[in-house]
């Protein structure tokens, strides 16, 4: 079964790039952006006859972006070229725009080149003709250039954007109501802000919970271990600063076997509405915790009872399911493990359940939320202050040599991380809702909003190890990248070193295949060439925004990075409320979008959805895709097939790109399809699709 499994990602890898839409093919209306993923080549003077294109395709790996351990994106580069004379050796080259950095992508022949991985934030491309293809450095005549999309950021003029110039010193709409009850949102460090900038606030009231001496803390999450027909009460509450699922944050870990059912009693002790969601679980459609869907929402003081089941291993969790924005933010989730006896992963010295969040805090504390709409609608809220299990500073002792399988849920509203421990191995083993086909050794795990991975590190060096978000942020204004490094935790590495039995060196150098997956997944290779069966576009529109957010915003459309990681537009991104944006699932064949779209999948079938995140939109930027009840694969990104296969429920979509999942429709109902970034999906972007 070792071939077999070999055999079956080979397959998938080696599907033809016709089958599919890529970057650099002619422009269609429902492609991958050209403007962000392929780089036209032109002649030098003098230069006629020649042509060329470089895609930047997307890095064969376990995540739906590649990335550096330390945020640099990472791109396989693909070039296309024509009409080059005989004689001389032509060599590509990528350098740093200041040209202090050179890597040689290797000679070229009429017809192409394929380059290995380039990290470069900012670079150019190009071919020369050389004397032979071992030059160093380009040293001969130029032949073709070219430049990434990202080189097109270059700081505006400030003059015409200051306080009042160029007509855009006022707010506009409605946006003095309520501005002296907000206290001013945290800038990140560094950063320059425009006093038209700084003037904005939310028009909407600001909203936190009450904070007296009479309520209580929130107290640590516990473990409760729950068999087949238990029951157990929950209850959401108003603690200190928060919600708390039964006064912890996070709420309660809760543990089952696979195939076992429970019941939840649920009380709602909240001054609002609620329901839970039980994310990633194909559980009973009644039970999906979704009001209006599939119950109704319960109101102050009222009760319901889930009734819950676990076909599937994995990591999964449960969270508040109305006003996510508030509600999750404010502490109402909690993570659900689902173990098996089977489970092939190779082994481990411990285990480690960890829930990262990020929260906004600024001088006088909390950042208040909106109450009649989402603040932060167009980016969503990114935090300041990094959470692991509900608390700063996470803290782990272990022996020189010990492997720890940590499960990581991101149960941020909108911050996609990228996480590692720098100087440290690490691998991923599985995904949202089951392993991949290999374990894969990665730099860094990139997690979305909603998303889950199980990874396995090996600490073989003594000493302090941190638990890293390592990413590039873009400064919009001008036009540059810098690194942000946030620590989220230190693991304390004993010089003693794990010895015996207890010894997993070998075990985990072994990225060992999963031969069930490979029996289960076969089946599905057919579908990478046929065309989507439904196809769904990704955007948005905006109404009444003050001037200055309308022109920034305009230019800085000039290029989307494909992961916004980090809030470096958080005067224009705090004052935006769902009231202005509208985030948009369209379905393109019949122009419906958000709740109108019904879509009828057979059940029993393997259906194919497109997910097409518009280049042309206000704003691009990643969506966490998630889709309730059911299962998928990911089969392709902007055309490139994914070779190492896991179930998932939620995909991370980059801007401008295109998504091919693979959805097995086999669990009957009513089920929500939505963007898991909290204000995208509080300013609409969901939708919802009926199996039966």
């Amino acid at each position: 079964m070792r071939r077999g499994a070999r055999a079956l990602a080979l397959a998938l890898i080696a599907v033809p790039a016709a089958a599919q839409q890529r970057p650099c093919d002619p422009q269609v209306p429902l492609g991958p952006s050209h403007d962000l993923y392929c780089i036209e080549l032109i002649p030098a003077p003098g230069v006629t006859g020649v042509s060329g294109r470089v895609e930047l395709s997307h890095q064969n790996g376990p995540f739906t972006i590649g990335v550096t351990g330390d945020g640099r994106s990472l791109y396989t580069l693909i070039g296309v070229v024509a009409g080059l004379p005989r004689g001389p050796r032509y060599v590509a080259w990528a350098m740093s725009p200041q040209m202090d950095t050179v890597i040689k992508l290797g000679e070229v022949r009429d017809g192409g080149f394929v380059s290995h991985a380039l990290a470069l934030n900012k670079f150019v491309v190009l071919i020369s003709a050389e004397r032979s293809a071992s030059a160093r450095v380009p040293s001969r005549r130029l032949i073709l250039r070219g430049q990434s999309p990202s080189t097109r950021l270059f700081p505006p003029d400030l003059l015409t954007f200051s306080a009042g110039g160029g007509g855009i010193g006022g707010q506009g709409g409605d946006h003095d109501h309520a501005a002296g009850d907000w206290p001013m949102v945290p800038m990140p460090e560094g950063l320059t802000m425009l006093p038209a900038e700084m003037a904005l606030r939310p028009a909407v009231t600001p909203y936190l919970p009450p904070t007296g001496d009479r309520l209580p803390s929130a107290g640590r999450s516990e473990r409760l271990r729950l068999a087949h027909g238990d029951t157990l009460r929950l209850e959401a509450g108003v603690v200190r600063g928060g919600y708390a699922f039964n006064g912890q944050q996070p709420g309660p870990l809760l543990e089952v076997t696979r195939g076992s059912e429970v019941v939840v009693a649920f009380t709602n002790h909240l001054p609002d509405s609620t329901a839970i969601h039980w994310h990633g679980i194909r559980l009973d459609n009644a039970s999906d915790g979704v009001p209006g869907l599939t119950q109704p929402p319960i109101p102050p003081g009222g009760a319901f009872t889930y009734r819950v089941r676990f076909p599937d291993a994995g990591i999964y969790w449960y969270h508040a399911h109305v006003r996510e924005d508030i509600q999750q933010e404010l502490g109402l989730y909690g993570n659900l493990l689902v173990r098996t006896a089977d489970t092939a992963w190779t082994p481990a010295n411990r285990e480690e359940i960890l829930m990262l969040d990020d929260v906004l805090v600024g001088d006088s504390g909390p950042i208040p939320l909106g109450r009649e709409s989402p603040t932060h609608a167009l980016m969503g809220r990114f935090g300041n202050v990094f959470l692991v299990n509900g608390q700063r500073g996470y803290r782990l002792a272990v022996r020189r040599g010990e492997v720890v399988r940590f499960y990581l849920t991101n149960a941020a509203n909108a911050r996609t991380m990228n996480l590692s421990f720098p100087g440290a191995h690490m691998k991923v083993v599985a995904a949202d809702a089951g392993p991949f086909l290999q374990e894969a050794s990665v730099e860094s795990v990139v997690i979305a909003p909603a998303e889950r991975y199980v990874v396995h590190v090996r600490f073989d060096r003594p000493g302090r190890v941190a638990f890293v978000n390592q990413v590039q942020a873009l400064d919009h204004l001008f036009g540059r990248f810098f690194p942000e490094v946030d620590t989220l935790g230190i693991v304390e590495v004993a010089p003693e070193r794990v010895g015996g039995a207890r010894d997993f060196a070998t075990g985990f150098a072994a990225l060992q295949r999963d031969t069930a997956m490979t029996r289960e997944l076969s089946a599905y290779q057919g579908y990478l060439t046929e065309a989507p069966a439904k196809t769904l576009l990704l955007t948005l529109e905006t109404r009444d925004l003050p001037p200055v957010t309308e022109r920034l915003m305009q230019l800085d459309s000039v290029f989307f990075q494909s992961v916004e990681w980090s809030g470096t537009m958080p005067m224009m991104n705090w004052a935006s409320t769902g009231r202005q944006v509208r985030w948009i699932l369209r379905d393109p064949e019949t122009g419906r979008e958000n709740m109108d779209i019904d879509w009828r999948l057979p059940r029993g079938t393997s259906v194919k959805i497109r997910l097409v995140n518009e280049r042309r939109a206000f704003h691009g930027m990643q969506h966490p895709i998630h889709l309730h009840g059911q299962r998928f694969i990911v089969l392709a990104v902007n055309g490139t097939p994914t070779g190492n296969l896991a179930w998932k429920d939620t995909v991370l979509v980059p801007a401008g790109s295109v998504v091919d999942i693979l959805i097995d429709s086999s669990n009957p109902g009513h089920w929500m399809l939505h963007c898991h970034i909290a204000e995208h999906l509080s300013a609409g972007m969901m939708m919802h699709l009926t199996v039966n």
